[in-house]
This record gives C-alpha cells, structure tokens and sequence, in this order.
C-alpha cells in the first residue's frame, strides 16, 4: 500500500516538474535587418530564432537620440512580426508575414513581437 502511494507521489511531482520545466517559445528561423552602423554605412543585423510573444528592441537602434531607425527588415522566420517605429513596443505599427521577401528600405523600425496566428 504504501508503496503504491508512493510511486503515485513521485509519478505526480514528475508531471508537475515537466509542465513547469517547459522551455519559453521561440520563433524559428532569423529575422534580418538594416542598420546605420559607427562609419555611417548600411549594417545588417539578424535576432536568431527571436523569442515569441516578446518586445524584442533592436539593439542597434533602441536610443532615438543617439540612432537611427533600422530599415529594410526581412521576416524569415515561422511565425508573424509585428514592427514598432519605437522602442519597447511602442508608435506606429507594420505586420510581415512568416518566410515573407524582405521589406523596402522605407520601412523604419525599433522593436518587434513575434506570435503564431
């Protein structure tokens, strides 16, 4: 008997450590873009399976008083991308489809957010 409470104990607290232990999601594949690097010329940058469901700020162009914008992004990654034209997830808004063509330099952004439709 008591070992049947036992066993029913640990098979239950290894249940629960498998649900708590699930790693965070994360999108696949990587995510390029543009950015006016130190010398002043075009730079690419690319998050590698960025995480999903997270502002994610563009290092490169996170101080608006000290950078430009990065430009031209290109979603090749398996879920949807919404851009922000500022940090933290924040001003106007653009959505690029998964393993879409890459978007014209006119496209301006600071931060993104990956999610599933």
């Amino acid at each position: 008997m008591r070992l049947r409470h036992s066993l029913a104990a640990v098979c239950g607290a290894l249940a629960l450590t498998a649900v708590l232990a699930s790693p965070a999601h994360a999108a696949t594949g990587d995510f390029h873009y543009k950015f006016i690097g130190f010398d002043g010329e075009a730079q690419t940058g690319t998050l590698y399976d960025p995480a999903s469901g997270e502002c994610l700020t563009i290092p490169e162009a996170a101080d608006p008083g000290a950078s430009e914008p990065a430009f031209a992004p290109h979603n090749d990654t398996d879920e949807y991308a919404i851009l922000f034209t500022g940090a933290d997830c924040s001003g106007d808004t653009w959505v690029l489809r998964p393993h879409g063509r890459p978007a014209t330099d006119r496209l301006k952004l600071r931060s993104v957010v990956f999610f599933q439709k």
